[in-house]
């Protein structure tokens, strides 16, 4: 482990301190909060997340190809993605049942009328007057994607582009996974006369973690300006307001996914200390921290997974780029939590069958919802759809949709927190998948 990585981290917590003091103490006010144009958000999206997003779909799509080219044998590829594909849905599942355990059991959503009443009214006026989340669920309503049908289609239309190179200017990297895929495998598959290919694409991933690894050293600046206006537009006292039961209730759910459950699983399948791991992914982990961005966090996790993570560059390349698309195990306890919380919010008590549709309905939608804007607050249109029908079979009055502008004025501070669980489960798959396809380095020396 090198120095420089030592430093890097130490100056990434300062950043991530540092933001919270300076959003808390000299930009939060109250009577006149700071808007989304606020120089701190625009100069830290200009510093780290822009140069970041700029590398994610020519590193998606070239890493992708060389995960699949070096594990050599295509016979191997299924095994390799269907044990990633079903980590990836079991362990959501996992997730969306500890949320939804908790927000049973601590029902945050009982709160004083003047409370509820306040919370309620305050999210009329958001819906009243839009924004750009209102925007986005009106488009997703005009799309028919607010329904598990249409969200669904979305992902297979994703996963079957008419044009990649379109595809590519919009940043679906759902779409240029399955190109890399196909390519990659095409390359696998030609023996010799694909091996120059194969070097090249190599030698480009090579290129761009170069790259990656300039970029990171603007890590620390980006976070401390991006926590500082989150911090600054929500204010750290309001957490410990009416919210603070519903953000507590989210947060234990993370905690426990966190540090119990997936540690518990990669020690259960790779034999390996899952927090010296954890701390060997800390700069992904903070990085996603700051930014709340899984896709813009990719390269940072890569770069971490390899060369810290003792990951193996055909399980990173293959599992991480996937995993930051279509596995959200944080978003999957947050959807748990948040609708049943509403629910409670509203007076509607859910039955056993009613909370099971939420954690399948959950589930489900997180992966469908892949790259739809605002994909977090579409996928809970769609979970409080699937409830409203079943409220209508038993004649309870339904669950208005306004309601989501509820949650939204602390969404940014939660999201924080269930992205970073999202990049942690992504490279807990990373680690397990490796025992499955270790590089040739690793293979000869357990022979």
């Amino acid at each position: 482990m090198s120095k420089g990585n030592n430093w890097l981290t130490v100056l990434i917590v300062i950043g991530l301190i540092g933001g919270c003091l300076f959003g808390q103490f000299v930009l939060h006010n109250p009577s006149q909060p700071i808007t989304d144009k606020h120089w701190t958000k625009e100069v830290g999206y200009l510093i780290l997340i822009r140069p970041l997003m700029m590398l994610i779909i020519p590193l998606v799509f070239v890493s992708v190809i060389c995960g699949v080219t070096s594990i050599g044998d295509p016979s191997k590829l299924g095994v390799v993605g269907g044990s990633t594909l079903f980590y990836y849905a079991a362990t959501m599942f996992i997730a969306v049942g500890i949320g939804a355990a908790l927000v049973t059991t601590i029902r945050p959503g009982d709160l004083d009328e003047e409370s509820r009443d306040a919370l309620i009214d305050q999210a009329r006026s958001a819906e009243v007057e839009g924004g750009s989340i209102a925007r986005n669920i009106a488009q997703a309503k005009e799309a028919k994607r607010d329904t598990l049908g249409g969200a669904w289609m979305n992902l297979v239309q994703q996963m079957i582009p008419s044009n990649i190179i379109r595809n590519m200017s919009e940043n679906n990297t759902l779409a240029v996974i399955v190109v890399g895929l196909l390519f990659g495998l095409a390359l696998a598959l030609g023996g010799e006369k694909t091996q120059p290919a194969v070097y090249f694409f190599n030698a480009i991933f090579d290129a761009l973690m170069r790259i990656v690894k300039w970029i990171i050293w603007l890590t620390p600046i980006g976070v401390f300006l991006l926590v500082a206006w989150t911090v600054g537009k929500i204010g750290l006292g309001d957490l410990a307001g009416k919210w603070l039961k519903y953000v507590a209730t989210v947060l234990i759910g993370l905690f426990i996914h966190g540090f119990i459950v997936l540690p518990l699983i990669l020690t259960i399948f790779s034999r390996k200390n899952p927090f010296r791991f954890m701390w060997q992914m800390r700069r992904a982990l903070l990085t996603a921290f700051g930014t709340d961005s899984s896709t813009a966090t990719l390269p940072v996790t890569i770069d971490c997974a390899e060369n810290e993570g003792g990951c193996s560059k055909r399980a990173a390349n293959f599992v991480l780029p996937l995993g930051a698309t279509i596995n959200m195990d944080g978003t999957a306890i947050y959807e748990a939590v948040a609708v049943i919380f509403l629910c409670q919010l509203w007076g509607i008590d859910l039955s056993f069958t009613e909370v099971l549709i939420v954690m399948v309905t959950a589930s489900m939608a997180a992966i469908g919802a892949a790259g739809i804007p605002s994909a977090g607050v579409i996928t809970m249109l769609i979970v409080i759809g699937a409830v409203n029908q079943s409220l209508l079979g038993r004649g309870v009055e339904q669950l208005p949709e306004f309601l989501i502008f509820v949650i939204i004025a602390v969404d940014r501070i939660v999201d924080m927190c269930r992205t970073t669980v999202n990049v942690w489960g992504d490279a807990v798959g990373a680690k397990i998948i490796t025992k499955l396809a270790p590089d040739p380095e690793t293979e000869l020396d357990s022979a």
